[in-house]
């Protein structure tokens, strides 16, 4: 897909299709108003006609309207104009875009980058359009024998700016947006890989895929052999049901200074998670090949980064495992020693997650972070507490909080901060060991960020539970990307990356 962005009048664009807008009711926008008078009264008559409303997301595809250069004109419409926000306008973009695509438009200039919406300017349409194309067009064809794609698929979009002055923006939203795009295409493509392909393995073999694109990044693992060297019991102990070895996996890009104190990212990639000898109810179980979401979002986070060559220093972790029931398998009841020295009492082996991410957590303190966040499909109850539409957040210091909901605000990848009180700690006590793996039902995604936070002591922390986000359910199922936007503008802000000039 090609994307660029000009500034140019509607009535002069030469095109398979231009984009429009009508907002309701009925009543056209400036840029429509001006190809409504070259053609003559044309696109007013067939709104007096009652042919489109304006209603968000109605289409109305013309073609060979009188005078207009480009062989099509495609009316949008945008509902209320007081009333259009960010979500509204993100909906609009893709809509059109499937319109688009399934039309046989092969390229077209569009002209909704100049909408209005609330709070939001030029380089934020032109970036969201970009994501929202891409979003919209991303399928998961690989393992199909019929690809089904489009006879003419669209190819090429053009996002108009309103002024010449404003071209640098448009052109630093673009560059932006592709490379999140990029980010979160590799966290989907890696997330809807099947169990039996995506592997621990695997997830080492992408991170190596993108060592030979980019020079500032080095991957290197660490095997089972090395896990049992340093101690990490915890972590080996949920692999230990699976015929496949685990493997952490080690991405470092070196963008800054060599005395800058790296940012880390870990993610838990449990590439699939039966539940082990506590094992899950079958419905729906297939879909925990998507408990691998927080490695596959650190993935693509990486990639956003790499492209965009941030002068920072990240070190991305992938805890690669998968949790099978087994005669080796860990059981409830078992207390294992992590790679800091605590114990942890099983209640659940289900509870699997935060035993790999807690010694991961440990291991990174030898890397002397700035910070570190952890990102992890972790616990249902997160799910039950915000939905499917919001990522929690919980963090030990508040600056960092702040920074990352804030991230999540600019980039509408959004994000909730959720309490970490000690009063939660309660939950955790266990009379045999240090601590338990679960802390029962009420509160559940606190008490596991709570267990979390007792290997977080030595850096400033956030946890992010994205088990509601990661992926939809059901028939269309399929991984979101996120929150590959929301970690990214949270790097591009700590990078100091501007929007504006």
């Amino acid at each position: 897909m090609e994307f660029s962005v000009k500034s140019g009048s509607p009535e002069k664009q030469r095109s398979a299709c231009i984009v429009v807008g009508v907002f309701e009711p009925r009543r056209l926008t400036s840029v429509a108003e001006q190809l409504d008078e070259i053609s003559g009264g044309y696109l007013s008559n067939l709104l007096r006609r009652g042919d489109l409303e304006g209603k968000p997301g109605q289409m109305l595809l013309l073609h060979h309207v009188p005078n207009v250069l480009s062989e099509r004109v495609l009316l949008v419409g945008c509902g209320k104009e007081r009333e259009l926000d960010e979500r509204q306008y993100k909906q609009i973009i893709s809509k059109t875009i499937k319109t688009l695509n399934e039309t046989g438009s092969m390229e077209a200039v569009c002209f909704l980058s100049e909408l209005h919406v609330k709070g939001r300017d030029t380089y934020w349409r032109v970036r969201q359009a970009v994501e929202a194309t891409q979003d919209s067009l991303y399928t998961f064809l690989q393992l199909k024998t019929k690809k089904g794609e489009p006879r003419r698929p669209l190819r090429k979009m053009v996002f108009n700016v309103p002024t010449r002055r404003e071209l640098a923006i448009g052109e630093r939203a673009l560059e932006h947006g592709l490379a999140v795009s990029l980010g979160s295409k590799t966290t989907r493509d890696v997330a809807n890989m099947p169990p039996n392909i995506c592997n621990p393995v695997y997830l080492f073999d992408q991170a190596k895929a993108l060592e030979t694109q980019y020079p500032n990044l080095h991957v290197d693992s660490v095997n089972e052999k090395q896990m049992e060297q340093l101690g990490m019991h915890s972590y080996l102990a949920v692999g230990r049901g699976s015929a496949n070895e685990s493997i952490m996996t080690i991405m470092e890009h070196k963008g800054g200074p060599a005395d800058q104190a790296p940012i880390v990212l870990v993610g838990k990639g449990l590439t699939f998670d039966s539940g082990g000898i506590s094992i899950k109810p079958g419905e729906a179980m297939d879909e925990m090949k998507y408990d691998m979401g927080g490695a596959a979002g650190v993935l693509g986070a990486m990639h956003t980064i790499s492209a965009l060559n941030l002068p920072l220093n990240v070190v991305g972790i992938l805890a690669g495992c998968e949790n099978m029931p087994d005669a080796n398998a860990y059981r409830p009841g078992d207390i294992l020693t992590t790679m800091s020295g605590q114990t942890v009492e099983v209640l659940n082996t289900d509870a699997e997650g935060r035993l790999v991410l807690c010694d991961a957590l440990t291991y990174v303190e030898r890397f002397d972070p700035e910070l570190v966040i952890d990102v992890a499909t972790l616990t249902g109850a997160c799910v039950i507490a915000l939905g499917r539409h919001a990522t929690g957040v919980f963090s030990n210091h508040n600056p960092l909080a702040h920074e990352l909901v804030n991230a999540s605000e600019q980039s509408g990848d959004k994000a909730w901060r959720m309490p970490l009180w000690d009063e939660y700690q309660d939950q955790l006590e266990s009379p045999f060991a240090d601590m338990t793996n679960l802390g029962g039902r009420p509160a559940g995604a606190i008490t596991a960020a709570c267990f979390l936070s007792r290997f977080t002591r030595k850096y400033n922390w956030a946890h992010m539970d994205i088990a509601g986000t990661a992926w939809v359910g059901g028939k269309d199922k399929g991984s979101t990307g996120r929150p590959v936007p929301m970690l990214s503008q949270f790097l591009m802000n700590r990078a100091g990356i501007e929007s504006e000039d």
